[in-house]
């Protein structure tokens, strides 16, 4: 069975391995094309799946647009039997609707749940206690196709993004495989996604990721890890723009009514319920530090302002 393989970044590199592994032809690779950044943007920037894919000599397209009538020509002079997506981009019908046998896409979350950009975020910052990876054969609406193989994964209550990613990325490979096996075995058994349990996970900006210190201490907890280490939960301090990476409930509670409680060694701002401790922080221009760091070389008093 010939096999077009498409994805970019770290997450998509075991599913892409795993397939290699397993002896299927994999006729080419479809991932991002080169970017270019560092010190007057002349360092060459490739993603992770095409540097997999150098080192196992593997056939490398870098279209930038999918529906070039070259692009689409080469693509099918590989003539393959199924494609294989994760985490790559948006396909259009002419794509996604040539090989004979389908293309299946790797989403993180147990769809119809979380269809969109960002679903490994948003199952932590709504504070679920379970997530997983879903094989799906795409169609016209995105993250809407027919599901093939699901597999739940917990979500653990220290658990922050980084950490729920690397876990995931592994079962996602086991159930490519397990999903292209099931293709090569044939006929598959598809299920049609339920519309009513649909959920999304919108992808995030600088709108929907500042901390709302309105909020109830638990969700703050949960917004902070959802979006750490990237792109990362932030606020102002003083008006100047503040990542926070890490926070905690602290166990004592505090009877008054302070913006901010703070000495040498800790920061504790109020919220909805209570008060919740920064631990971790990088302002605007500076290197990501412990909060205790950040309070020698910063004065903080009852004027400060965090918002």
């Amino acid at each position: 069975m010939k096999i077009i393989f498409m994805g970019t970044p770290g997450f998509a590199v075991p599913c892409l391995e795993i397939l290699y592994n397993a002896g299927y032809d994999i006729v080419g690779v479809i991932t991002s094309v080169d970017k270019y950044g560092g010190r007057g943007r002349k360092t060459k920037i490739e993603s992770d799946v095409k540097k997999y894919a150098v080192e196992k000599q593997l056939h490398i397209m870098q279209p930038t647009n999918l529906k070039s009538p070259k692009f689409v020509e080469e693509l099918a002079a590989l003539q393959a039997d199924v494609q294989v997506v994760v985490a790559f981009r948006m396909l259009p019908e002419v794509v996604w609707n040539m090989p004979a046998m389908g293309t299946y896409n790797l989403h993180g979350s147990l769809l119809p749940k979380y269809r969109g950009a960002a679903p490994i975020n948003w199952s932590i910052i709504n504070g679920d206690s379970m997530t997983g990876v879903t094989s799906f054969k795409l169609k016209h609406e995105i993250d809407t196709g027919s599901l093939c193989i699901q597999k739940e994964i917990p979500i653990y209550n220290s658990d922050d993004v980084k950490d729920l990613h690397d876990r995931m990325m592994w079962v996602a490979a086991d159930t490519v495989l397990e999903t292209v096996r099931k293709i090569e075995s044939g006929p598959v058994q598809l299920t049609e996604q339920d519309n009513s349990l649909v959920s999304h996970a919108p992808k995030l900006n600088k709108e929907n990721t500042r901390i709302n210190l309105a909020s109830a201490k638990e969700d703050i907890y949960n917004f902070v890890r959802g979006l750490s280490p990237y792109p990362s939960a932030w606020l102002k301090i003083n008006d100047k723009v503040t990542k926070i990476y890490e926070v905690e409930i602290p166990d004592e509670a505090y009877d008054n009514d302070q913006n901010i409680i703070c000495d040498k060694n800790s920061l504790k701002v109020r919220v909805a319920d209570g008060y919740i401790s920064i631990l971790s922080l990088q302002l605007a221009g500076k290197k990501r530090m412990t909060v205790k760091s950040f309070l020698n070389g910063f004065q903080l008093d009852e004027n400060t302002i965090i918002e």
